[in-house]
Formats: structure tokens, C-alpha cells, sequence
């Protein structure tokens, strides 16, 4: 196994490495992302509307329900499969930007992950607005190679075209929903009809030859729904979609009781994760609880909770009346990395920092970060830190023992410490805030995917469980787009989950 990120800078993905394969895989023209241009903000706007207006998601979300319900799919939305009690399936978070970091996932995630029996992507298969056009170079073609059915829970950035593109995918080719009603002159519903994106009126016309990328039987998935459990082997999987806004409405929830019930092992899939920088998120459920009630209940024997959304690798073990339960965050497939330098010295649901594990690990984020905002505002040599000066000062201001040493020649100078405060370096609870840069909030929901990197390392990551009648083992493999990342991913984290 090659060295991962905790032992060397080198098996982070920094230096002078080989680059990797993965661009003989994209098409021959890309389409670089970028969240600065007009028309992809204003394509993108249904989220603000759902908040200013009124979120229609729950509504929407039924009818699509009711539509899989008349054309045949079970009422329970359970996916029956014939696993036997060991067997490895795949989780990859917020994938599909179609550009070199999801792409460079693709290679560690075949060899790493080749032999399992099904993937499930977790939250945002498609950015920026779910198109069914965009599927062809974001899912179907980086997992042509994929040989085993994938099935999937969207995100926000899927229901910005009302969730159209994703229910033709994964389920079974559903046609649009009909058009519902005029709502009443001059109420909310109104306004955010005035305003609210849609398809174009032949999106999806590419679909078909889109297709013909995974034509395989073995390749194939119907889902019964933008949300279900899978039935394999041992355990049930229980992935929920979490809309626009990171809730569940109450159609669904009572669904989620249901299939909750039972001593069978469980781990839940969700676009929203329920511990995530550091804090509780449990996700309301539309007429009162959480999702993470559920969770919690022992009777209902869930193991872990899986949740995309934030782009990059975390994981919490919460112990929950004398078990523990692996509260994970998944989101590293493929778009924008998310900070993990500001995440705070981590003392959350009895979960202390010595507990808490982050991918990429703070000091790495912490110098890409720099890098990044170097080249933007043109002053390199002031903002650019290197590994293991940015390691050094998340040591020195966080007071914490950091996932790789920073060496004995790192020195944490003036300018560091500017630097890491500039770029939202978080700090011990103690120290009082200072002015930083838009790093967590504005900069990574706007600026950073404009400005994302097309060279390594990339900091993407996949997770392999393996399933035994008696535990779950769960690995985080690490994607940085160098050669020597593909031929032998790096494990990032490891955890084995009893099932007892």
C-alpha cells in the first residue's frame, strides 16, 4: 500500500510527481465549470428562491413518488438484492463536474474498487443544475468502466431543474411530471413561479447516445424513487434526498420510520450530513423529529450515517447509549474541495479532535488554500505557504497534534501566521476572531469552483465498504491526480464497524 497523506507530503500529492492517466479517460473538450460567470449563477437560483419563496421540493418530490408508484415501483422503495452476506459496494459524494478532479478519481477508484458489487452516489451527480445533457461526460463516461449498477441520492444542485435529469437516469426513464395548476396572482408561489429555472424544452435529447457508454446488463440500476433502501446481504441501505434546502418532508419521513424499523443493520446514505465541521446537523423532518432520532433509536440498529454535500472526507464516532455510531462525510468524488483548515479544534457529542478524522488533513488544505488565493489576487509570494509551513501553524493555532509531523525545518513566521488568519484558519475557542478572507462561506459556494485547480493534487477521495456478517469495514481511499495515487490509492482512513 502506497503512503498516504499522514505519512509523507509526497503521498499527500505534493512535489514534483508523475501525473496521473486519468485525461486519456475525459472527452477530448471539457467544459471548466465556473461559478464567476452570470449565466451559471442565475441557472443556479432556485435555491435562494426556495428560501425566499418557499421550498416546493416536498411537493414536487411526492408527485415523482406517486409517478414511480403508477408505473410499477414497490411501495416500500425497497431495492432486493441477491448479495451474499460478504460482499463490498462503493460510496462516492458530489461527483459531477465533468472536469480533471473527478476524473482523476476514476483510475484508484477501478483498481481500488473494480470488484465490488454496486456504487452509490451520495448527493450533486450533476453540476451545475442536474441537466440531462450533462450526464453523458459527468456519469456516464468516467464510470464506463464501471462494471456493476450504480444507484444514487441527489443533491441540491440535481433539483435545480426540478429533479428531471436525475428521475430519466436512475429511474427507469421516468417522463416529466405534468404541469401543475397557475398558483394565485401576487402570493409567494407566484413570484417564485415567475422566477424559477427550468429545463430547456429538448434538454436530454443527447440521453440516449449517452447511454451507450455503460450498455452492459451488469451496468444496469432501477431505482424506485429519488429515495430508497437496498436490501443487501446483511445490512440495509437507507438513502434519503434532502431537497434544496437539507430537509426531509413528512411523506418521506414516515417512510423512514417504516423502513427503519428492525433489528437489521443499517447505515443511512444522505445528501446532508449529520455531523459536519465540527457541529450537529440532525435534518427536521417536515411535522416534527430528525432524521437523526432515527438514527439515534436503538431499535432501529443503524450503524453509520453517510452524507455528501460538503466536498470533502470527515468522520465523527459518536457514542450513542454505549454504541457508536460512524457519522461520516463523503463528498470528495469529484467537485471543488471544501476547506478543512476551518474546521475548529473538534469537542462535539463527546467526539474530541483525537477522535475526529479529516480528509484532506488541515495543514494540506490550509497550503492549497494559499496557493489558490496567491495565483487569484496575483501576490504568490506573500500568500503561498508551503505543506509544512501550513502545518505548522494549524499546530500552533489550533494547539492540536496534526495527522502528519511538519518537519523540523518548518517555521511558523509572521507572515504564516497572517496568512492562516487571512484564509479562515480556525483558532483554539479561547482566541478571538479577526478579520479572514471569504474562505468557508462565500468563497467555496462562489469563487472556488470557478477557480479550482487542474493539476494535481486534487485531494478527491472515494470510500470501500466491506461487508461481513459480523462488521462493516470502511476505507476512505485518497485520488490526487498523480501516477503513483492510481496504481496503488493510499487508505486516508480506516474504521471497522461491528454489526453485533
Amino acid at each position: 500500500m502506497s503512503n498516504s497523506s499522514r505519512d509523507s507530503a509526497e503521498g499527500a500529492g505534493w512535489g514534483s510527481a508523475e501525473p496521473g492517466a486519468y485525461r486519456a479517460l475525459m472527452p477530448q473538450r471539457t467544459e471548466k465549470l465556473s461559478w464567476l460567470s452570470p449565466a451559471t449563477l442565475w441557472a443556479a437560483r432556485n435555491g435562494v428562491l426556495a428560501s425566499w419563496f418557499g421550498d416546493p421540493t416536498g411537493r414536487t418530490r411526492s408527485r415523482w413518488v406517486a409517478q414511480c408508484a403508477a408505473a410499477g415501483a414497490p411501495a416500500g422503495k425497497v431495492i432486493r438484492r441477491d448479495d451474499p452476506d460478504r460482499f463490498s459496494f462503493l460510496v462516492i459524494g458530489d461527483t459531477g463536474e465533468g472536469d480533471d478532479p473527478q476524473y482523476a478519481v476514476v483510475p484508484g477508484l477501478l483498481r481500488a474498487g473494480g470488484d465490488t458489487r454496486f456504487a452509490v452516489l451520495a448527493s450533486d451527480v450533476i453540476y451545475p443544475v442536474g441537466s440531462a445533457d450533462d450526464y453523458g461526460t459527468k456519469f456516464f463516461r468516467p464510470y464506463a468502466d464501471y462494471q456493476a449498477p450504480i444507484y444514487a441520492i441527489p443533491g441540491n444542485h440535481d433539483w435545480y431543474e426540478d429533479l428531471g435529469g436525475f428521475m430519466r437516469v436512475f429511474c427507469d426513464d421516468a417522463p416529466p411530471l405534468p404541469p401543475e395548476p397557475a398558483p394565485r396572482p401576487f402570493t409567494r408561489a407566484w413570484l417564485r413561479s415567475l422566477l424559477w429555472h427550468r429545463p430547456r424544452p429538448d434538454d436530454g435529447r443527447h440521453l440516449d447516445e449517452a447511454r451507450k457508454l455503460r450498455p452492459a446488463p451488469d451496468q444496469q440500476a432501477v431505482q424506485p424513487g429519488p429515495y430508497w433502501t437496498v436490501d443487501a446481504g446483511p445490512v440495509r441501505i437507507v438513502g434519503i434526498d434532502t431537497g434544496l434546502l437539507g430537509t426531509v418532508d413528512a411523506e418521506q419521513g414516515a417512510w423512514l420510520r417504516e423502513v427503519s424499523r428492525g433489528d437489521r443493520p443499517k447505515i443511512l446514505v444522505t445528501g446532508s450530513p449529520l455531523y459536519v465541521d465540527g457541529e450537529h446537523h440532525p435534518c427536521p423532518i417536515e411535522g416534527g423529529g430528525t432524521v437523526d432520532d432515527l438514527v439515534r433509536d436503538p431499535a432501529h440498529h443503524y450503524v453509520a450515517a453517510i452524507g455528501g454535500d460538503i466536498h470533502n472526507y470527515q468522520r465523527y464516532p459518536v457514542d450513542v447509549g454505549g454504541r457508536t455510531v460512524q457519522y461520516v462525510v463523503a463528498g470528495g468524488g469529484g467537485a471543488f474541495m471544501h476547506a478543512t483548515h476551518t474546521i475548529p479544534r473538534v469537542s462535539v457529542a463527546g467526539v474530541s479532535e483525537d477522535d475526529f478524522r479529516s480528509y484532506p488533513l488541515r495543514g494540506d488544505s490550509l497550503a492549497f488554500y494559499s496557493a489558490l488565493y496567491g495565483r487569484r489576487l496575483r501576490l504568490r509570494r506573500f500568500f503561498t505557504l508551503t505543506e509544512a509551513e501550513a502545518t505548522a501553524v494549524i499546530a500552533e493555532r489550533l494547539g492540536i497534534r496534526t495527522g502528519r509531523a511538519p518537519g523540523d525545518a518548518a517555521r511558523v513566521t509572521r507572515r504564516t501566521r497572517i496568512v492562516a488568519g487571512l484564509l479562515g484558519t480556525a483558532r483554539r475557542p479561547e482566541r478571538r476572531k479577526r478579520f479572514r478572507l471569504p474562505v468557508r462561506k462565500i468563497y467555496t459556494s462562489l469563487f472556488s469552483p470557478g477557480s479550482a485547480t487542474y493539476s494535481p493534487p486534487f485531494f478527491k477521495c472515494f470510500l470501500r465498504l466491506d461487508v461481513t456478517p459480523e462488521a462493516v469495514r470502511l476505507r476512505c481511499f485518497a485520488a490526487t491526480g498523480n501516477r503513483a495515487q492510481e496504481v496503488d490509492p493510499p487508505v486516508e482512513d480506516e474504521v471497522t464497524i461491528p454489526l453485533g
